[in-house]
C-alpha cells in the first residue's frame, strides 16, 4: 500500500472511530505495568553488583538472592526508607562471595492503588573474581540508538564476565523519557542476563538538557563516572574522556564541566590505581574509554568541529598511564576501526571499535590466561577484523 493512501484510509478510520463517541468522551488508554524494563545488573564487584529496573509509578522494591541454602534480602537506603521510585528502582547486593554465580529474583510492588506486585522470576548472576586464572569480557561501542545493530550485537554477543556499553548510546538527551528505555532496555532486550554491565560515558551520553540525569539511572562501583577493578588476571581501568569541545563551548550552555572531572581523574590513578596491589599488579592492564587517547593523524586543528582524539584527557593522564604500565586502551567515538601500536613515547597501544551502523558496527572479545592477553575484534557478520596479542607483564 502506498503511504499517501496508508495515511488517508487511516485517517478516515480515525474520524470514523470519534465520530461514534459523544464529544466529550476520551478513549482510555491502557495503563503501563508496574515494571517496564527487566533488573538490568551493573557495576560489577568481588562482593556483588547493583540491579537497576524501571517502573511506571511510585513503586518499592527488593532483590531475593539464594545464598547457602537460604534466601537473603536485599533494599533499602541510608535513610531508613525501602528502595523506592517513581521511574527507577535501586538495589545494591553486597556481601558476596567472589567469583560464584547465584540466583535471585527482583520483586516490585506499588506503592498506591491500584496494587500490583511483580516476580522477575530467579535469574543468575556471577560476581568478579580478583584471583581467577581467566577472564573474559565483551565490549560494544557508539550504538547511537541502532536498533538492528542493538539487536544483532545482543544475538552475537556470548555469555561472559561482564559486558562494556562503552559509551554514546544516545544522540542527546532531548527529553527524559528516553532515558529509561535507552539504557535498561535497548532494542527491547534483556541484554544483561549473559552478563553484567560495566557502563563507560561517552560524550554523547553528556549531551541534552536532561543529561544530567543519567547518573540517577546508571551504576558504578565506586558511584563515580571513573572506577577501576581486577578481573582474573586483568586490571581494568574505566575513564571519562568527557566531552569532545571545550567546557566553555556555546553549544553546552554551560552545562557541563570536563576539565575539573579529568583533573580529579589523574589525582585519583596517582593516589588509588598506583598503589593498589590487585590493579599495581596485574599480569595484565586495559584502559576503557569512550574517547581515543591516540589517534592516527593527531589533529584538533580549528577546522574540526571535534576532537577526534582527547588531547586534554591525555595531557593529564599520560604520566599515571605509563607509570601504571597501560598495555592498551580501548575506545570508540570515531566510528572507524583503529589500532595503533604502542611507541617508546605512547607504550600503550590504541584500538578503537565501529560505529553505529550495521555495517560498521564491532564487538570486541576480550579474553586472558596465564599466557596471553587476546583482543578480537569483529564485525556483526562474525569477521575478524583486528586480532591482537599482549604478554603478560613482568
Amino acid at each position: 500500500m502506498k503511504r499517501r493512501s496508508f495515511l488517508t484510509r487511516a485517517t478516515g478510520s480515525a474520524a470514523l472511530l470519534t465520530s461514534t463517541l459523544p464529544s466529550d468522551a476520551q478513549v482510555p488508554s491502557a495503563p503501563l505495568p508496574l515494571v517496564v524494563t527487566p533488573p538490568v545488573a551493573m557495576g560489577p564487584r568481588g562482593d556483588g553488583a547493583e540491579l537497576v529496573w524501571g517502573v511506571s509509578r511510585h513503586a518499592r522494591g527488593w532483590v531475593e538472592v539464594k545464598n547457602g541454602g537460604a534466601i537473603q534480602r536485599f533494599g533499602g537506603d541510608d535513610f531508613g526508607y525501602s528502595s523506592q521510585g517513581e521511574k527507577v528502582l535501586r538495589v545494591k547486593l553486597e556481601g558476596l562471595d567472589p567469583g560464584k554465580t547465584y540466583a535471585y529474583q527482583v520483586i516490585t510492588e506499588a506503592m498506591a492503588a491500584p496494587a500490583e506486585r511483580h516476580e522477575s522470576g530467579w535469574r543468575e548472576l556471577r560476581t568478579l573474581d580478583a584471583k581467577a586464572a581467566t577472564t573474559h569480557f565483551e565490549m560494544w561501542n557508539d550504538t547511537h540508538l541502532n536498533n538492528e545493530t542493538l539487536e544483532r550485537l545482543h544475538t552475537a554477543t556470548p555469555a561472559a564476565d561482564f559486558l562494556v556499553w562503552n559509551g554514546d548510546i544516545c544522540n542527546d538527551w532531548t527529553k527524559e523519557e528516553l532515558l529509561i528505555p535507552t539504557l535498561l532496555h535497548p532494542a527491547g532486550k534483556d541484554f544483561t542476563a549473559k552478563a553484567p554491565l560495566v557502563f563507560v560515558w561517552g560524550n554523547h551520553d553528556l549531551r541534552g538538557a536532561h543529561g544530567f540525569r543519567l547518573a540517577n539511572y546508571v551504576a558504578t562501583p565506586s558511584g563515580k563516572s571513573y572506577y577501576a577493578f581486577r578481573s582474573g588476571p586483568v586490571a581494568v581501568v574505566v575513564l571519562n574522556t568527557g566531552e569532545d569541545k571545550p567546557d566553555d563551548h556555546p553549544s553546552f550552555k554551560g552545562r557541563v564541566a570536563c576539565e575539573p572531572l579529568r583533573a580529579e581523574q589523574a589525582a585519583w590513578m596517582k593516589a588509588e590505581v598506583l598503589t593498589n596491589p590487585d590493579l599495581r599488579d596485574a599480569p595484565y592492564r586495559i584502559v576503557i574509554c569512550h574517547i581515543p587517547l591516540r589517534w592516527t593523524v593527531e589533529s584538533n586543528a580549528a577546522e574540526l568541529s571535534y576532537d577526534n582524539f582527547s588531547g586534554r584527557s591525555r595531557k593529564l593522564w599520560h604520566e599515571a598511564l605509563v607509570a601504571w604500565k597501560a598495555q592498551v586502551v580501548l575506545s570508540g567515538h570515531m566510528h572507524e576501526v583503529a589500532w595503533i601500536p604502542g611507541t617508546p613515547e605512547f607504550p600503550y597501544a590504541q584500538l578503537t571499535g565501529g560505529g553505529p551502523k550495521p555495517d560498521k558496527a564491532t564487538r570486541l572479545e576480550v579474553t586472558a590466561d596465564a599466557t596471553k592477553l587476546r583482543l578480537n575484534l569483529f564485525s556483526l557478520d562474525g569477521k575478524l577484523l583486528i586480532g591482537q596479542e599482549f604478554a603478560p607483564l613482568p
